[in-house]
């Protein structure tokens, strides 16, 4: 079959247009409604269970999952399931661990949890210089999609569609803040759970809506090993590590993280996991099906031959069982899948940049709410500009490494300190402090002497590090120092504040 990606595409661009049509109206009505702080960074804690779960869903559902899982899969067969089954299964953590005292304790980012008892300036910079590590790293891979994918698209130059990926996202948040985000997520998650349930669907009507079939058909095509681990990551310590890594990084992504903070009470941000738990946990069964419809209906050659990493698998796969306007949809679904991530990163950058950084470190919270929103919006921007810069300088790199090395960050660096101001006494600032940076130097520096870096970009013979994913070292030293420091040197007034806080902690009352 002969594809017709890298050529205009009518129904792409009409869906894309529709698109950016429908939530710039929405952006209007909420800049209507965008007068303070609160409505900037967190809707003005008006948004449901149902509706915050559908936009964590939305915010979470990358360019990674649906573009780079089906290609995984597709390309590496049942290994590839291993993202997706790591990326679900740290929402159980969220929900049960972090969701409610998330709720009870902070304003509008993470970093607030860990200052609610401890000192204001070294906890707030170690914060963020993990949170805004985890955002680059997470902005890059969705703007370098975004450029390939409107390139292949629209024929239109890499540079033009990653300046336009900005322009759009930009207009999002600075005029409608959380309330525009929000609807944009929710908007996004409806049409990517709908292209991928009727993609899905289409893929089995030849197998009598069958999976077993069609996992069947891949192993007459490609062999019984493509139903077997160990095709992807053959080390058990590896994979133990990845996992991990996905597992927990999902825990300590600061955007995702500041979407309980739109919700009235705790119980409804508990609530809202659970929706988002199901929606994803859906949308991460139907991967099954279009990375081995891929497979069987476009076949590794082909998905190679358009992309070497196999991003394009899930719209040359809408392309075989559906035709030319079935591809323009599913692609215009994921440039909104895109978008709508982006949109989420580069308001928790700009929270992190303003409220943690402008306000409480640099203006000691002597900040009227006009100043707090001038200096929001010019974070927006800057970390606008910023993420077209790094999107044109990274192009040609390996999405899913940066996706992976973003929740390394986040597992090493935000998780262990948020887990541990929550629930452990003895914390100390300088304990949370030396965490957040060793745990963001070491997964830095092992991913750089991993063979990801060492022999696949570099091209040499072997690497320092062995394994692929530092998660399993670089997450147990953050907890290491973090309880080493506070121990070697304890702070009994913090200690004190933790018992002050202890009460609304669990159960949201002063």
């Amino acid at each position: 079959m002969t594809s017709t990606l890298g050529e205009p595409n009518a129904v792409a661009i009409t869906f894309f247009l529709l698109f950016i049509v429908v939530s710039l109206g929405i952006t209007v009505w909420a800049a209507r409604r965008t007068r303070t702080t609160e409505h900037f960074y967190a809707a003005g804690r008006s948004v449901t269970a149902l509706q915050n779960g559908l936009a964590l869903a939305g915010d979470y559902m990358s360019a990674a999952s649906f573009l780079g899982i089906a290609g995984l899969v597709a390309l590496s067969g049942f290994d590839g399931l291993i993202y997706s089954t790591g990326w679900l299964v740290g929402w159980p953590i969220v929900m049960f661990l972090i969701a409610e005292p998330l709720r009870n304790l902070g304003r509008f980012t993470f970093a607030d949890v860990l200052a609610a008892r401890l000192r204001q300036k070294p906890i707030r910079i170690a914060a963020s210089i993990g949170g805004l590590a985890v955002i680059a790293f997470y902005l890059i891979a969705q703007m370098v999609g975004a450029g390939n994918l409107i390139q292949l698209l629209f024929g239109l130059p890499y540079e033009a569609a990653v300046v336009i990926v900005g322009g759009v996202m930009l207009a999002y948040v600075l005029f409608g803040g959380m309330l525009a985000t929000t609807w944009v997520q929710i908007v996004k998650a409806v049409l990517l759970l709908t292209g991928a349930t009727l993609l899905a669907v289409l893929v089995l009507v030849p197998y009598g809506f069958n999976p077993l079939a069609l996992f069947a058909a891949a192993a007459d095509r490609y062999g019984a090993d493509v139903l077997a681990p160990g095709q992807l990551v053959s080390d058990p310590i590896d994979a133990v590590s990845l996992g991990l890594a996905l597992m927990l990084g999902t825990a300590g992504l600061p955007h995702i993280l500041m979407r309980f903070y739109t919700v009235p009470d705790a119980r409804t941000a508990r609530t809202s996991v659970a929706y988002a738990t199901a929606f994803i946990g859906f949308f991460y069964l139907l991967t099954f099906v279009l990375g081995f419809g891929a497979m069987v209906v476009i076949g590794r050659e082909g998905i190679t031959a358009i992309d070497a990493g196999g991003n394009m698998a899930a719209p040359l796969l809408a392309e075989g069982v559906g035709g030319t306007p079935f591809l323009g949809f599913i692609s215009a679904v994921a440039f909104a899948t895109i978008l709508a991530v982006v949109a989420g990163l580069t308001l928790s950058g700009a929270a992190t940049l303003s409220h943690d950084l402008w306000v409480n470190v640099v203006r000691g919270e002597h900040v009227d709410q006009r100043e707090q929103l001038v200096v929001a919006r010019a974070a927006t921007v800057l970390l606008a500009v910023v993420s077209v810069v790094l999107g044109i300088m990274f192009k040609g790199q390996n999405v899913a490494y940066m996706v992976g090395l973003a929740f390394a960050i986040a597992a090493s660096a935000n998780f262990p300190a948020l887990v541990l101001s929550i629930f452990w006494r003895p914390l100390t600032t300088a304990g949370a402090q030396y965490s957040m940076i060793a745990g963001t130097a070491a997964a830095l520096l092992l991913i750089y002497l991993s063979p990801t870096i060492q022999v696949d970009v570099l091209g040499r013979t072997d690497a320092w590090f062995p394994l692929r994913n530092p998660g399993i070292v670089s997450v147990p030293l953050s907890f290491a120092v973090a309880i080493g420091v506070s121990l070697l040197r304890p702070a009994a007034a913090e200690a004190q504040r933790f018992d002050a806080l202890e009460r609304r902690l669990h159960l949201g009352i002063d």
